[in-house]
């Protein structure tokens, strides 16, 4: 009988303090070398390189799964673009979230027009089951594309104010970048900060929405989907 090879196999760390690094640096706005001292606090010895390179290794797998794992998300979409500089080039940071916060999916690209919204409608509804009731835009005449893509049948509201929710959701993006103090392309912005938002959103619970005891409740259950996650590539 064959079995799946251990990931973690041939490092000199255990596979706790990896995923532990790993959730580290992608669920706070920390740097590596925080992460490094953070760790260094707890008894582990370990450059913030190595941390770098378990990032790399692990963390998009780990967003992948709980991605995967995710519910269903709400049936109000709401998009919006931001602009972030790479290498002194000016780049737009397309994302989508749906009315509780949940990002649904992120595309760096170096444009702003309706191809460029397309490409990333097609991207967001790739493997899609179901179509949002309600799509939220600002007044960016590029999101005419929305009521030409397929699967979307939906109403299309363009404001200048409704998709605050996922302007608001671009802050976390903004903290990491002052702590990576820049991005060294347009390919390791889109790898870093779709295995950040994955796993960054799914650490939050809307603490302001939910009473003391639904909090902890909620916060278990996160915790334990981590572990979960974490140890599938150990279990598979």
């Amino acid at each position: 009988m064959s079995t799946t090879p251990n990931p973690y196999r041939g490092f000199r760390f255990p596979a706790a303090i990896i995923n532990e690094a790993v959730w580290l640096y992608h669920g706070f706005s920390l740097s590596l070398r925080e992460v490094e001292l953070i760790l260094a606090a707890r008894g582990v010895e370990v450059s913030y390189e190595t941390i770098r390179e378990w990032g790399l290794r692990f963390g998009r797998e780990f967003a992948t799964t709980l991605k995967r794992r995710r519910p269903q998300s709400g049936d109000k979409w709401l998009l919006d673009e931001v602009f972030i500089r790479i290498r002194g080039k000016q780049h737009y940071l397309w994302r989508a979230v749906d009315q509780n916060g949940v990002v649904l999916d992120i595309l760096v690209q170096s444009r702003r027009n309706t191809k460029a919204a397309k490409r990333f409608f097609r991207k967001l509804l790739k493997g899609l089951r179901y179509a949002p009731r309600v799509l939220v835009t600002d007044k960016l005449k590029s999101y005419a594309a929305v009521k030409k893509a397929p699967k979307l049948g939906s109403e299309h509201r363009q404001s200048q104010h409704l998709n605050n929710i996922c302007e608001v959701s671009h802050q976390p993006t903004r903290r990491r970048k002052r702590h990576m103090r820049r991005f060294k392309s347009a390919r390791h912005a889109q790898r870093f900060l779709s295995t950040q938002s994955a796993i960054h959103n799914h650490f939050q619970l809307r603490r302001h929405l939910i009473s003391a005891a639904e909090y902890r409740a909620a916060r278990a259950r996160a915790f334990t989907t981590w572990r979960e996650t974490t140890g599938l590539a150990l279990t598979a």
